[in-house]
């Protein structure tokens, strides 16, 4: 099971017990607001904005919800001025790790990040110093036997594909992301969630006591507001997964 794959089984896990469903509203409806901002309310002619929404519906938000979030970039509603911005770090192990945060206040944000980093042993790394080892990837999260999925997802034009616990990781490139979506359903394959996410192109081993460190790291970062996702390149020891998603 590769790296990716072992987050997608870690963060259900997660999900599984994870009563914080407000917070998650918080992130996806701030998610779908930068994205109606800067691509227009229509999800048909926005393709990340599409992706904002499903993701929204996927986790029940009310419908009003997404409504008022795009109500919001249109300057129909209360609205923040919110900025997207990546601060790059290192964690315990030297574990390569992105922070993708939405703020109304660049310092606060910043601070809160640098803060956790340090209490965690790692630190904040300047500009493009660890963006080079990840790639943005379109991630489709789908239900079924691998052999049908995988030779579905080669008719779709996908770019590849592995299994994931019990279902299968489609992968595509960020603009065929919502095509091979498409053709995939239109296949008659369950298709439970799709987005355009950064991955690692490679994963490095550290000890499960580091592992431990950076979970527990990450776990921090995404509880703050601002923060939307967290991504790091180590790959999961054993142990540690099985202590995790078992």
């Amino acid at each position: 099971m590769s790296g990716h794959s072992k987050w997608s089984t870690i963060k259900r896990a997660k999900g599984a017990t994870d009563a914080k469903r407000a917070a998650q509203f918080t992130k996806v409806s701030r998610e779908i607001t930068i994205a109606a901002r800067i691509g227009g309310p229509d999800p048909a002619s926005n393709p990340r904005l599409r992706l904002a929404i499903d993701k929204g519906r996927g986790l029940n938000m009310p419908n009003d919800n997404i409504k008022r979030a795009i109500e919001r970039a249109a300057g129909l509603g209360q609205s923040e001025a919110y900025e997207e911005i990546t601060y790059e770090g290192y964690g315990p192990g030297g574990v390569a790790v992105l922070v993708e945060a939405a703020t109304d206040n660049r310092n606060r944000t910043a601070s809160e990040v640098r803060s956790l980093f340090t209490k965690a042993g790692g630190a904040l790394a300047s500009s493009g110093a660890v963006a080079w080892q990840f790639e943005a990837r379109g991630v489709i999260e789908c239900s079924g036997k691998f052999d049908a999925v995988g030779e579905a997802a080669i008719e779709a034009g996908a770019a590849d594909v592995e299994a994931d616990g019990e279902g299968v990781l489609v992968y595509a490139e960020p603009h065929e992301v919502h095509a091979v979506r498409a053709a995939l359903e239109a296949a008659g394959v369950a298709v439970n969630a799709a987005e355009i996410g950064i991955v690692a192109k490679s994963t490095v081993e550290i000890s499960a006591d580091d592992a431990r460190k950076t979970l527990k790291l990450i776990d921090a970062l995404e509880e703050l507001d601002d923060v939307q996702r967290v991504t790091a390149n180590f790959e999961v020891p054993p142990e540690v997964f099985a202590e995790i998603a078992g």
